[in-house]
């Protein structure tokens, strides 16, 4: 999805619509810690392989946050609920910023149930997660659909540009969707949303649904965490929070004005070496 900028020419009310390509990214350096003091000269950018021109740069930390807590609720997960859920009440409290920012909670199993839908009311969404009930099967793939397509999909995109942010905590297990991962993935990057998965494993052995989690991760910009040890997850959610308060934002014109609906891949190559750039890996044009 992108942002459209309209120019208009007064004297004889032409107007011109420009399609506006945002990307918000992460980048950290060669010992794995947040870089936050680049530029928009640090950088190079490419659609589909061909150069574009960064008209807009600058480090966001005060972007309004949407948030999506969706909680596995599904047997395979009980015996981890209960810490599962004081580390999101935690990881709210430490980032969400009331009057500005606002977040909902979604739980899976067999169903997909809205617990609590947007508030930035940190005491509704915390007995909404206390709330939370373990059992059934997981529809994990239904849920991120439901999710992105109901609650975080935006046309046209709102003003001031929002980071919407999906926080999954599961084992990445799916036995009862509708949708397939990939169609869960699509509406994700259409809605423009970073996912950010924490992993309910648990065995040190990765799995299936561990890959599933990553691959969700990394084709929306986001990171998957595995944690082994409880104490392990209230790292992972410290560590999502300093992430969005370290984030950069980007956007260019595309060169391509061509309203087809096609995906276009994005790479973002940072001019120092040793950085890493975490961003998403393309994004839908509009169509007619």
């Amino acid at each position: 999805m992108t942002r459209p900028a309209t120019t208009q020419v007064p004297t004889d009310k032409i107007k011109v619509r420009v399609e506006l390509v945002n990307v918000l990214m992460t980048v950290t350096n060669k010992k794995n810690r947040l870089q936050i003091d680049l530029a928009k000269d640090d950088f190079r950018v490419l659609e589909d392989e061909k150069p574009q021109t960064i008209r807009y740069f600058s480090r966001e930390t005060d972007l309004p946050l949407r948030i999506g807590v969706l909680v596995d609720t599904s047997t395979s997960i009980s015996d981890r609920l209960r810490f599962e859920q004081d580390a999101a009440i935690d990881f709210l409290n430490t980032t969400l910023r009331p009057g500005k920012d606002s977040a909902f909670v979604v739980a899976f199993d067999e169903q997909t149930h809205v617990v609590q839908d947007y508030t930035d009311d940190l005491e509704k969404l915390s007995e909404a997660i206390r709330s939370l009930a373990a059992g059934g099967v997981t529809t994990l793939y239904d849920a991120i659909y439901f999710s992105c397509r109901q609650k975080m999909l935006i046309f046209p995109p709102p003003e001031p540009y929002l980071r919407r942010v999906l926080i999954i905590i599961s084992d990445g297990q799916d036995n009862e969707s509708e949708h397939t991962r990939e169609e869960a993935l699509a509406m994700a990057q259409r809605a423009e949303v970073t996912i950010y998965a924490i992993s309910t494993n648990g065995t040190g052995l990765p799995g299936h649904g561990d890959k599933v989690l990553r691959r969700l991760a990394e084709q929306t910009g986001g990171r998957a965490f595995f944690p082994f040890k409880d104490s392990e997850t209230v790292a992972n959610f410290q560590e999502i929070a300093r992430e969005l308060r370290s984030q950069y934002s980007l956007g260019y014109i595309s060169t391509n004005q061509a309203h087809d609906g096609t995906f276009r891949t994005i790479t973002i190559e940072p001019l120092q070496r040793g950085l890493q750039v975490r961003a998403k890996p393309g994004y839908y044009a509009p169509s007619e």
